[in-house]
């Protein structure tokens, strides 16, 4: 942006707006900094058992030993490649239903009740049913993954396409346009937002997801970390996974965010 076109208060209005910024971060970091200070000094002091809360200090050693003997990596690689190919399923297969269901009001009609339900059912309860029906492997993991996101996306998205403006429906048919030209000139546009919103929701549901299905079956991933060093009581094991975890949703959250800001700017 050019200053020399911008007003005296414009400039003082920006300058404020990135002052405000920085202390948002400054003040982001200095919680977490206080916070890992805190709980290292705690343990050191005794106030706190280490063996069972562990410790900063503690996490960093069993980090370097699992990248030592190539086992982090190898893990974090599993659970990121099965939450990312759930999510791109379910936004994939989703899109394409809730086009199916916009092109057709008798399934949309048909359907409703049965997705509704679908959604409402806990997730968690079907995970052991798919791995006993499929088999303990990593597509019955994707597939949990999915189950947790797909059937709500279906239905945000199709009220979404449901909520266009109807003018511009009516002004598309009056030209002349097909359903398909309606469907890519007006429906999918203006769903843009909700879609990527969907999307920052769904990458989190499926890491849940494949987390869950990986509790249950699976014999690598960050979600099997975290049951194996509870049962053998290596709990460095645990909080290190789920630190992890939390890193990798704050990553394909901003992955999301950055997809949002560019599709901002094309508007």
């Amino acid at each position: 942006m050019n200053h020399d076109t911008l007003s005296a208060a414009q400039i003082t209005f920006l300058k404020a707006h990135k002052r405000q910024k920085i202390r948002i971060h400054f003040y982001r970091f200095a919680i977490l900094i206080t916070f890992l200070f805190l709980w290292e000094f705690s343990a050191y002091k005794g106030w706190i058992d280490d063996f069972i809360f562990s410790s900063p200090s503690k996490l960093l050693l069993c980090c370097y030993h699992m990248i030592r003997e190539n086992q982090l990596f190898y893990h974090i690689g599993i659970t990121l490649f099965e939450t990312i190919v759930s999510f791109i399923l379910v936004m994939i297969f989703s899109l394409i239903f809730t086009i199916l269901l916009w092109y057709s009001k008798t399934l949309t009609k048909t359907l409703d009740p049965y997705l509704v339900v679908l959604n409402s059912l806990p997730k968690s309860a079907l995970a052991p049913l798919l791995i006993v029906w499929l088999g303990a492997n990593y597509k019955t993991i994707i597939l949990t993954g999915m189950s947790v996101a797909i059937f709500g996306t279906i239905l945000n998205l199709y009220i979404g396409f449901q909520e266009v403006d109807a003018e511009k429906i009516k002004l598309i048919k009056t030209l002349g346009g097909t359903p398909t030209q309606t469907l890519f000139k007006v429906i999918l546009p203006a769903n843009a937002s909700n879609i990527i919103g969907l999307m920052k929701v769904n990458i989190g549901l499926c890491l849940v997801g494949v987390i869950i299905g990986e509790f249950i079956s699976s014999k690598s991933g960050l979600g099997y970390l975290i049951i194996y060093g509870s049962q053998v009581f290596k709990l460095d094991w645990v909080i290190l996974s789920i630190l992890i975890l939390c890193c990798i949703a704050i990553l394909l959250y901003g992955i999301i965010g950055l997809l949002e800001r560019c599709q901002k700017n094309k508007t």
